[in-house]
């Protein structure tokens, strides 16, 4: 193994006795940067920074946090070079690179039954089954982690780079019961690790995917009490938790003992939290405990106003997104024209589950004289689900559900559908292929903005 300094790997000699990261590739450069000047380009292989190889993205920043830099620099053609620099202290480099991590990705070692990667087909492509349970990407981008896989040198690197707020999949605090959720036997040390993080000063956001017959009901309320008793004082080990819930595809084993939730799991959830919500927020000054946003569209009621979300702590986790795109949608369309020039007749596809939360947006567009906007809300034959979300629509759902209907003159696609911003459909499919196969040009919208200028023409 090779040896963990507090950023990075330092370049031995000789490089045999270390298992060394893989060096840090360009993908991009930002204008009038520090890596433009120097030449950077797409493609450049960093290799150190002042004799230290980065392990990942975090331990990049640290290192070229310094006023004085020699970085090691590998070009395409495998020219090696050393490029030293003076500069700001903290000022960055201006670069993108094509990868978070340079020492490989950690990977799930549990065997939670309720895992959406192992409820997905077969056959596509090797992304797909990836199970991520990695605590860098947890603090880079938000994605939740068990800590059920961290090595001694994890929770010193986290202690040391104040890696802090991480976003932990809880399910229950239970010892015995968490161990069944995940099939783990680490996975009951979860009240030890939460203490850990109180004491150093460091934070999470939890998550709890409930499981109807498993985790809800009375074991619900005990995971959300122990958590809320790390949510207290001036700096609190647990800064909210998100309940969910378990999403189920027609893909999943047979005899998995799994229920999905229906109209009245959903409304007892939404009875048995919304007290304790009450609750929280005489004792911790916050709601801390939020229901997505899909309890309340399975449960036919409607979404809670904007200002129970207090700051969206869980927005990422699906709760309160529907309430705050329909805020910047009403910001979007606050100055809309009273008629357009030449008449439009445009498409917006969405999934069935939030089309009906979604309505008043599109009465809003139509108001405008010569606008028609159609929208169509689509089920998941691909998952299996009737009611679904729209980033869990595939190609073949859009093939499917979309034929023969009136799509206008262009079809507006939330790039919310594609894989992690890429061109690809959960599915494999193609954005080129399934544009091909539709009788309208499709239009990629980011958020309310897009889809407000993309309706009107602009």
């Amino acid at each position: 193994m090779w040896n963990e300094p507090s950023a990075g790997v330092v370049v031995a000699e000789s490089e045999d006795a270390l298992r060394l990261p893989q060096p840090a590739v360009v993908d991009r450069v930002e204008p009038d940067s520090i890596g433009e000047e120097l030449g950077f380009q797409p493609g450049d292989r960093l290799l150190s920074i002042n004799g230290v190889r980065p392990r990942d993205l975090i331990d990049l920043q640290f290192l070229v946090g310094e006023e004085e830099l020699t970085l090691e620099v590998q070009d395409p053609d495998g020219t090696i070079h050393q490029v030293e620099l003076e500069k700001d202290a903290d000022e960055g480099l201006g670069l993108a690179f094509t990868e978070a991590l340079f020492d490989g990705l950690k990977q799930c070692n549990n065997h939670c039954p309720f895992c959406f990667i192992d409820q997905q087909p077969p056959g596509h492509r090797r992304s797909l089954y990836v199970k991520d349970d990695d605590y860098r990407l947890s603090f880079l981008y938000g994605s939740y982690l068990t800590l059920t896989n961290l090595s001694a040198a994890d929770w010193q690197r986290i202690e040391a780079q104040r890696l802090s707020p991480l976003f932990v999949s809880v399910h229950a605090t239970d010892p015995g019961l968490r161990e069944r959720l995940l099939v783990n036997p680490r996975a009951g040390l979860l009240l030890e690790q939460l203490a850990w993080f109180q004491a150093r000063q460091l934070q999470i956001h939890a998550q709890v995917v409930v499981c109807p017959g498993l985790n809800d009901g009375a074991a619900l309320e005990q995971t959300l009490q122990d958590l809320s008793r790390f949510g207290a004082g001036d700096w609190p080990a647990v800064l909210s938790a998100a309940v969910v819930p378990v999403g189920l595809t027609r893909y999943r084993p047979d005899g998995d003992g799994l229920v999905p939730v229906d109209r009245d799991c959903a409304r007892r959830v939404i009875a048995q939290v919304e007290p304790l919500q009450a609750r929280f927020q005489m004792e911790l000054g916050s709601r801390f405990a939020w229901l997505s946003d899909e309890w309340y569209l399975m449960a036919g009621y409607p979404l809670p106003p904007r200002d129970d979300y207090e700051d969206l702590p869980q927005e990422g986790n699906g709760v309160g997104s529907i309430r705050a795109f329909l805020e910047a949608m009403d910001e979007a369309t606050g100055s809309l024209p009273a008629s357009l020039d030449s008449p439009r007749r445009v498409s917006w596809v969405v999934g069935q589950l939030v089309a009906e939360a979604l309505q008043p947006a599109v009465d809003r567009l139509n108001q405008v004289e010569g606008l028609e906007v159609l929208m169509h809300g689509l089920p998941s034959p691909y998952w299996g689900q009737e009611q679904v979300v729209t980033g869990l629509l595939t190609g073949s759902d859009l093939l499917t559900g979309l034929r023969e209907r009136d799509l206008g003159e262009e079809l507006l696609l939330p790039a919310v559908m594609l894989r992690q911003g890429q061109p690809v459909f959960l599915d494999d499919q193609t954005l080129e292929s399934v544009a091909a196969q539709l009788p309208v040009p499709v239009d990629l919208v980011y958020g309310a903005d897009d889809i407000v200028a993309a309706c009107l023409g602009r």
